[in-house]
């Protein structure tokens, strides 16, 4: 029996009414056999996340500097080549003005993907330095010039980092790692406090819950989420961007069954227990937050927790994201309170332990994020 057929029956006993009627129908069966092939995936987003080549055209470099994490794998940014630069550019078509009605998470993004660049672009002779733009809606400029190539353990963990939401083995992280993890991260503008008490996780996973639950009470939060879920190969490929459902354990699905079943399964009870249980696996959590609250702190920070999750790959770490009481307005000053900077804005939550590797998220190629 091929992966569907048993995906099919699974499914069968948690919603068998949907089942019933996907299975009575000749257009499911197309729908299933259109799903794609997850062998076909892998070997899309291999090449996605291929090693940079010795001597990188930009184009090449740019497909580096998307591989770094983002809001729902919106990828929002755009990229402008020029004389001994790149701009990195927002790109307000792809925002999420549910869950980030600021553009918070977007500038973070921004960060991100500058830190990628710069590290790729000294890795391969090409090294430079990343300063924020004010003018307009604001972005990032990598200027660079010729010179010696210097690699690092944060370049090399690039195409093998990922946001890993799965639980993890409980096992502590060493003293000497959770250094190596904070000397990685530091950066003008940020801190970042590491919390790996366990009373401490359980406070966090507490505020977790309640932002989750009050995020999936908001109707428009839900549908904003679902229509960034890819629930098969070929749909993940296809757009090249969103979560790719199968990359947190689900199975693959057609995408109207993919839909119809999130609408009858995503509730707040069995979402809040898979994030209790996330929490309770993990070895510790780091928050990270912005001197200031304005768009150069976030991208700040972006490039910190970047730098944090590429040295976390290095030492054979995982992480994710659990941004709900950061993204919950009403929980933010709780947080801050919790993690000593009262009056701040917490900006991103992350968790950190040992973990499975799971399927990669797919990315646009550079072409289609040339400004």
């Amino acid at each position: 029996m091929n992966r569907p057929s048993m995906v099919m029956g699974r499914r069968a006993l948690l919603v068998g009414g949907v089942a019933v009627v996907a299975g009575g129908t000749g257009a499911a069966w197309l729908g299933v056999r259109g799903m794609g092939s997850m062998d076909d995936y892998d070997a899309t987003v291999a090449q996605m996340r291929s090693v940079l080549s010795a001597q990188p055209e930009l184009a090449e470099l740019v497909r580096y500097a998307t591989l770094a994490p983002n809001g729902h794998n919106t990828q929002p940014w755009r990229f402008r080549p020029g004389n001994g630069r790149i701009d990195i550019l927002p790109d307000f078509s792809r925002r999420t003005p549910v869950v980030d009605p600021d553009d918070h998470h977007l500038f973070v993004s921004l960060g991100g993907t500058a830190e990628n660049l710069a590290l790729a672009g000294a890795a391969r002779g090409r090294p430079g330095e990343i300063a924020f733009d004010p003018s307009g809606p604001g972005g990032l400029i990598f200027s660079h010039d010729e010179g010696p190539a210097f690699g690092s353990v944060l370049f090399d963990a690039i195409p093998v980092r990922q946001s890993t939401r799965a639980d993890y083995d409980g096992r502590p992280v060493s003293p000497a790692d959770l250094s190596s993890l904070a000397a990685a991260a530091q950066m003008p503008g940020v801190d970042v406090i590491l919390i790996t008490d366990r009373p401490q996780i359980g406070r966090l996973r507490d505020l977790v819950i309640q932002g989750n639950t009050a995020q999936l009470a908001d109707a428009a939060f839900v549908r904003e989420l679902r229509s960034w879920i890819r629930f098969n190969p070929r749909q993940a490929l296809d757009t090249g961007d969103g979560l790719f459902s199968v990359a947190s354990g689900n199975p693959p699905l057609p995408t109207w069954l993919g839909s119809a079943i999130f609408d009858a399964t995503f509730k707040p009870k069995p979402e809040n227990d898979k994030y209790a249980g996330q929490l309770d696996t993990s070895a510790g959590v780091a928050v990270f937050v912005g001197e200031r609250e304005d768009k150069d702190h976030w991208t700040r920070v972006g490039r910190s927790s970047q730098r944090f999750a590429l040295q976390a790959t290095a030492l054979g770490l995982k992480c994710a994201y659990i941004n709900q009481p950061v993204e919950v307005a009403a929980l933010r000053p709780e947080l801050a309170s919790m993690v000593g900077v009262a009056g701040r804005r917490p900006d991103l939550v992350m968790r950190f332990g040992y973990g499975p590797t799971l399927p990669y998220s797919a990315r646009r190629p550079a072409r289609l994020v040339a400004a």
